[in-house]
């Protein structure tokens, strides 16, 4: 009798190994996303970041992309409570929260790329912002920077001074500290309610960033767009993770996904905002959307605005433990060093 129990008990322990080995290999990161199909984080960024993940680990571990599982601002919630493995988050949705995150949102009336934007992000989050803890309960696999946001309206304008009295969509963070000093009124609401809201008359506009023309189909509701070199503003993104799906991988593929993350995944992420804002400003131009340069005089007095803002900002991310001054500055020499970096575009995988 003790052979067979021995056998037995030797099947069992070849069965578990078996199973646990299927449990690994089979492994899936269920993303939950919000946005439309057809944004470029769905076309562009999930499909790229499963090719590379897929690529990393032999196919042990996959992602799956599941559409409206809850509303923008929940999406940390959702994956801190283990409903969906990753996602991507607006820090601006989540008002209170983030404070150290404002830090690349404020306009420097300079050109440069959200690819290069949010690598320098990334890296900057990294040696400066993460102590703040302001994701707790999540982990963060990547940081993003959105393109230039401008101003939206129904009617065309051509000076900051039309906008007074004015309701515009904000989204929070520093676009909200802006329509404050603009006289704008601001209304809360996420990009993907702007077209209803303005189509209903409840906004007269939106602050939204040049691929929201397509993206969110504001080229219809409000086709006039006045610009700034730089943006009125930039978007602060992060996308996370929960940190218990680490324990269905083993440490060779969590190294591997972690690999093809970070720095990685936050260049696509802003590549991909690059290329949306190059479509939605084509999407614009072909449907008799009208482009707005600021004159000088509201530029000087937009960097007047600005500096009071940083200058509050850095005063309020003390209590967080984060040195602003220094901060900031790394966060411009990393977007000059990333700027002599190659393109991602080569490596991405789009539909």
């Amino acid at each position: 009798m003790k052979q067979p129990a021995r056998l037995l008990a030797g099947a069992i322990a070849v069965s578990s190994m078996a199973f646990s080995m299927s449990a690994l290999a089979q492994a899936t990161i269920t993303v939950s996303t919000w946005g439309g199909p057809n944004h470029g984080v769905n076309t562009i960024v999930w499909p790229t970041w499963k090719a590379w993940i897929e690529e990393a680990t032999d196919d042990r571990v996959t992602v799956e992309v599941v559409h409206d599982m809850g509303p923008p601002p929940a999406q940390m919630e959702m994956v801190a409570d283990g409903i969906a493995d990753a996602s991507w988050i607006f820090h601006a949705h989540m008002a209170g929260r983030f404070l150290a995150t404002q830090l690349p949102e404020f306009p420097t009336f300079e050109e440069f790329s959200s690819e290069d934007a949010s690598a320098a992000y990334w890296h900057t989050h990294q040696e400066y912002l993460q102590q703040a803890n302001e994701h707790r309960g999540v982990d963060v696999v990547a940081m993003g920077v959105h393109g230039p946001g401008q101003i939206f309206t129904r009617d065309q304008i051509s000076s900051i001074d039309e906008l007074a009295g004015k309701r515009l969509r904000v989204g929070g963070g520093v676009m909200s500290g802006l329509a404050e000093a603009m006289s704008v009124t601001g209304v809360a609401i996420p990009p993907t309610g702007t077209y209803e809201a303005a189509s209903q008359g409840v906004v007269d506009g939106a602050m939204l960033t040049l691929e929201s023309l397509r993206s969110f189909r504001v080229a219809e509701v409000a086709p006039h767009t006045l610009t700034v070199d730089g943006g009125f503003y930039r978007g602060s993104f992060a996308i996370v993770m929960n940190p218990m799906f680490w324990d269905q991988v083993s440490d060779e593929d969590r190294a591997a996904i972690e690999n093809v993350s970070g720095e990685r995944l936050s260049r696509l992420f802003g590549y991909m905002m690059d290329v949306s804002d190059q479509r939605g400003v084509e999407f614009g131009e072909e449907n008799g959307a009208t482009f707005t340069q600021a004159s000088e005089k509201d530029i000087d007095h937009l960097r007047g605005v600005s500096s009071n803002l940083l200058d509050a900002w850095s005063e309020s991310v003390k209590s967080r433990d984060v040195d602003a001054p220094a901060a900031l500055a790394f966060f411009h020499e990393q977007l000059v060093n990333e700027a002599a970096e190659e393109s991602i575009a080569a490596s991405v995988v789009s539909n």
